[in-house]
């Protein structure tokens, strides 16, 4: 059915004269015909002849052109996949077997979600159940490591793309044995173990039932393995914190309730934070497919911090919840006297209660055991409150530093480096956000506020100032450090570092995210994210007189920028659609008396900018007026 399908697509899109397809560039006519007739219609002969050879060097040769991606859409088209199923992976020549599991390793990497799930429709996973258990009985071979690794990617992008593939994988056992082979084998190359890892990883992920065979495996002892890989380095250790980090996930291993050995996510960060301490982004040499790079070790890394710190929000919780239930079990100081008044309310003789008065205890003992049963010895200050969160510990302690260094130490504006720093700020405002989210109003929480303090002033001015006086055009990295922004401005509100000169009161925090925002809606933002942004400044304005005045200016501008241009999309979808101009006009007057507010010998800046706004505010509705769609 697929390849029916694709046959009608190409065939209509691809080889009309003049079609032009934006990704690939032009494709004519007789340029494809040209590749089909020279390229690819005789290897495709060679792959189904008669003879062992010529199919092998056909499938050999396959797997060279099929990253190319006119010859892999032309191959498609020629039923590639039915030839590869049904004909070269169950080839007598080993060879031959290995290029047609790296072909269609190479077509899963390379297409779409689709066509993962049509293999999956066309039952590819019993191919691969096949292939597995073939591989026990092969001599290990560079053929039989290429089939191996193969099929794992293969696994994995099928998991990736399809619901019922991780069910289907997770209950084969067969798929099962070969990657906890793979995992327990010394012999088995690094870039299989890679590959196997990367797996697991994918399979792993909110799946219980895989979880629980990881953990039941008896005959590879898999989760032994998976705890040695974790201490060691590079990749190997990295790709066993991912599938731990899951395993502990899914059965709510944590600072609160630690699994086997005492396993939770506190293990592991110090193998995440020696990673990148240790790992160089400079240092990216490649080789292939099969290599695992500094930046694919580091951005690993980073992904699995940024898990921890989301699932940290649970443990949180169930300390929270401890705690409250431990106080509600236990009563109030009030509650215990009440209990021992009633108690000294019944008739007892001599002979029920010989203690002699010499033996009872004295006012102040009763009142010291009190304040222990309820708590109220407590010492705000007591450092155990972070000892009692042995994650977020490890976190503080080491994670957020290192990711603050690698952060500050990629430089450059090349693609990589963006990416590998987007996921430091991720990663960072995860943990932030989680932080937030603890009730620092309670004295139990002084020790974590404490030790909290100076490391999110590390985040404010080495990642988050930097971005926010770049003022970046990266619509990914200005979301997400507006995201650390407010998460950090949530635990230290009122903290003076949060503002980069006092004296200048648009150096502000609020002023800075919401210019950042600002710039993300502007032309050509998607309206859902420009609604969203949109909605957010004029409510900044209308909030007025709670809002600053230099927030309440920059939210201004930002929507003079925003909707300054009638011929834009937002304009009509967002602007008039949402009925903002009715809003904008209702803040007129808000404006006029925040001006006023503002003392011109104080504030001398900020009172000429207030009056230029709110002039420009006049001009903004006129002029909106009169360019109604």
């Amino acid at each position: 059915m697929f390849c029916a399908i694709m046959t009608k697509w190409i065939s209509v899109n691809v080889y009309r004269p003049g079609t032009n397809w934006d990704k690939l560039g032009t494709w004519t006519y007789p340029e494809l015909a040209a590749i089909r007739e020279k390229s690819i219609l005789p290897v495709l002969k060679d792959l189904q002849s008669s003879d062992p050879k010529s199919r092998t060097a056909a499938a050999g040769a396959i797997a060279n052109i099929v990253q190319d991606t006119k010859c892999r859409k032309l191959l498609l088209r020629e039923q590639i996949v039915h030839i590869l199923l049904t004909q070269t992976l169950t080839d007598a020549s080993l060879e031959s077997r290995a290029a047609g599991w790296e072909i269609l390793r190479v077509l899963t990497a390379e297409e779409e979600a689709d066509f993962c799930v049509h293999l999956y429709r066309v039952d590819v996973f019993t191919a691969v159940q096949h292939a597995a258990v073939k591989q026990a009985a092969e001599s290990r071979t560079k053929f039989v490591w290429c089939i191996a690794e193969a099929l794992t990617e293969i696994t994995a992008a099928l998991a990736a793309a399809q619901d019922e593939a991780i069910d289907a994988a997770s209950q084969s056992q067969e798929i099962l044995r070969f990657l906890f082979t793979l995992i327990s084998t010394d012999s088995t190359i690094a870039s299989v173990l890679r590959s196997a890892l990367s797996c697991m990883i994918t399979l792993s992920e909110d799946n219980r039932q895989f979880v629980e065979a990881i953990l039941g495996d008896s005959t590879n002892q898999c989760y032994k393995h998976l705890t040695t890989f974790k201490n060691a380095d590079g990749f190997k250790a990295v790709l066993a914190c991912g599938v731990l980090q899951n395993v502990f996930s899914v059965m709510d291993w944590n600072d609160q309730n630690p699994g086997r050995d005492g396993a939770c996510d506190a293990v592991l960060v110090p193998t995440l934070s020696h990673t990148l301490e240790c790992t160089s982004l400079s240092d990216n040499t490649t080789n292939g497919h099969n290599s695992a790079s500094p930046a694919d070790v580091l951005q690993i890394a980073l992904e699995v911090l940024a898990s921890i710190g989301t699932t940290l929000q649970n443990s949180l919780g169930q300390s929270s919840r401890a705690k409250k239930e431990s106080r509600e079990g236990l009563g109030t100081k009030e509650d215990a006297e009440d209990a021992m008044d009633a108690d000294g309310n019944d008739d007892l003789s001599d002979d029920d209660n010989p203690a002699d008065e010499d033996d009872e205890m004295g006012d102040d003992e009763i009142e010291a055991d009190m304040e222990m049963v309820t708590g109220a010895h407590d010492d705000e200050n007591e450092p155990s409150g972070i000892d009692d969160v042995p994650t977020l510990k490890e976190l503080v302690q080491r994670a957020i530093p290192q990711t603050v260094k690698l952060f500050r130490n990629v430089q450059g504006d090349d693609q990589l480096s963006t990416l590998i720093r987007t996921h430091a700020l991720t990663a960072l405002s995860n943990i932030a956000w989680t932080v937030s989210c603890i009730d620092f109003s309670e004295g139990a929480n002084a020790a974590i506020l404490q030790a909290w303090t100076p490391v999110a002033q590390l985040i404010w001015n080495d990642t988050v100032a930097p971005v926010l006086a770049s003022n970046t055009s990266d619509v990914g990295l200005a979301t997400v450090v507006t995201s650390l922004a407010w998460a950090i401005s949530r635990t230290l509100h009122g903290q003076s570092f949060l503002n980069a000169d006092p004296e200048d009161p648009f150096q502000s925090l609020g002023v800075k995210c919401i210019g950042v925002l600002g710039q993300l809606a502007l032309d050509p933002a998607p309206v859902t994210l420009n609604r969203e942004i949109g909605v957010f400044l004029v409510t900044v304005v209308a909030a007025l007189p709670e809002t600053p005045a230099a927030e309440s200016v920059e939210a201004l501008n930002q929507l003079f920028d925003i909707y300054g241009d009638e011929n834009s999309a937002n304009d009509k979808e967002v602007f008039w659609k949402d009925n903002f101009l009715q809003h904008i006009e209702a803040t007129v007057p808000k404006v006029k008396a925040m001006v006023k507010t503002v003392d011109k010998r104080k504030s001398t800046e900020l009172r000429a900018q207030a009056e230029e706004a709110s002039l420009n505010l006049s001009r903004f509705i006129q002029y909106k007026q009169k360019h109604r769609p």
